[in-house]
């Protein structure tokens, strides 16, 4: 797994939605997660089923966050199970062997240690950053990336007020993929942020 990984906003609009969820696969997206903590059951039931034939059209891995049930009915390709949400263990053992089970890990090597060893396909670490979607304590070093590529098998995703300057030096830290929202789905040109990421991360 490597590339930009583009994490949706709490968009209501579904047409809006996808419309600059394309934009962001055009540009060069590699991995899609489908994440609204304030959709009701309908919404998220319907923008999920779009996002997920989207997805598809372009060959991109899908990935919903929390919501295993949802991943389960849809057949999506994977569920990203946040630090309050299902452990990893009880995750794989509902959707098997064959789907993408992502792990918010923080700022904490020790719970990267834990995912691995109960079945996550991938680490994510952050806030590295302040970002302009999420609350969270902005407290994640560095060199946790240099530290994961030495001690954990897995990919890591990097997360947190990603823009395409300040995730340079994660990725020459090693870090795999970046997680990006406001910096893809506000910005003025989508195509062209999802693209300047994504050579980021292709040509280092």
């Amino acid at each position: 797994m490597k590339g930009l990984y583009i994490v949706t906003p709490d968009w209501d609009d579904t047409a809006k939605l996808l419309e600059v969820s394309e934009q962001a696969l055009q540009g060069g997206a590699a991995l899609l997660q489908y994440r609204h903590k304030t959709a009701d059951a309908a919404l998220r039931q319907e923008q999920a089923e779009a996002l997920l034939a989207l997805c598809r059209r372009y060959q991109r891995p899908f990935i919903i966050n929390d919501y295993v049930e949802l991943c389960l009915a849809l057949d999506a390709d994977g569920i990203h199970v946040g630090g309050t949400d299902a452990s990893v263990a009880e995750v794989r053992a509902q959707v098997g062997p064959d789907k993408i089970v992502g792990a918010s890990c923080y700022g904490d090597l020790a719970l990267a240690h834990a995912a691995q060893r109960a079945g996550a396909s991938y680490v994510a670490f952050g806030g590295f950053y302040p970002s302009r979607v999420k609350k969270y304590p902005v407290t994640t070093p560095v060199d946790i990336i240099t530290r994961s590529k030495a001690e954990i098998a897995l990919p890591n995703v990097v997360i947190g007020g990603m823009t395409q300057e300040n995730a340079v030096p994660l990725i020459a830290a090693g870090a795999d993929m970046v997680a990006a929202i406001s910096s893809v789905y506000l910005a003025e040109d989508p195509v062209a942020a999802a693209r300047s990421f994504a050579a980021l991360l292709n040509n280092r």
